[in-house]
């Protein structure tokens, strides 16, 4: 179990980081045309708003939910006087909120990309696939909720956090941090990385481009002229 600990939680996470870089890399010099987000709206547009709204406000504050609240120092918690405890209680609701938001969108989407004929059939199995594992990742991570709920004094949470940073810092013996915590949280954890790994082989490369599109704002006017 240990061995199997280690490689998960201390190998494969820098193997899903280095795929997710280097592959999104190489996607965007050699595969431009394929760099696309391959909306469905021409096809079909019932309910694509709802689902999208949903989905991509709850997806984007869980994301930067987990970066912020796994990545900030504990010092800086204990300097602004909030505690372990103070911190499980938000993020779990906040959690809740907004990841129970993007699994309703979620479930739209998926509902349009496999019932949808005209969709289902202009699908690739990645497109397809990238939904339901992300169907299964927020699943597992709603319900580490409950089993937050059964120990409210944050210690298990500081366990994920130090685990993600030694991480990021290139620290050794991050693997031990996560030895004694929940399954659940385990089985969400290695989802979640999976994703970073399959990510530049699908559609969802398309996040790159929207997370660039900020630098539009200092960009100089461009002016057209009729002939």
């Amino acid at each position: 179990m240990n061995t199997f600990n280690q490689f998960f939680f201390g190998i494969y996470p820098y193997i899903c980081l280095a795929v997710f870089f280097l592959g999104s890399l190489m996607r965007f010099d050699r595969e431009q045309y394929t760099w696309k987000s391959d909306s469905s709206e021409l096809l079909y547009r019932g309910q694509l708003r709802l689902g999208s709204v949903l989905f991509h406000v709850g997806v984007l504050a869980v994301f930067f939910g987990h970066l912020f609240g796994l990545l900030t120092p504990l010092w800086f918690w204990e300097f602004i006087g909030v505690s372990h405890q103070a911190k499980q209680i938000t993020a779990m609701t906040a959690g809740g909120i907004f990841g129970s938001a993007a699994l309703a969108g979620l479930i739209i989407l998926i509902r349009r990309r496999f019932k949808i004929e005209r969709i289902s059939v202009n699908s690739t199995w990645r497109d397809k696939l990238v939904l339901v594992w992300l169907l299964m990742t927020l699943l597992l991570g709603l319900s580490t909720i409950f089993v937050s709920m059964g120990h409210l004094d944050g210690e298990e949470m500081v366990k994920l956090m130090q685990w993600a940073q030694h991480i990021v810092t290139f620290r050794g013996g991050a693997a031990s941090y996560l030895e004694d915590v929940n399954f659940l949280f385990k089985m969400h954890i290695f989802m979640g990385m999976t994703f970073f790994f399959i990510f530049p082989f699908t559609r969802m490369v398309h996040v790159w481009s929207g997370f660039a599109s900020v630098f539009y704002i200092g960009r100089a006017w461009q002016l057209v002229r009729r002939r």
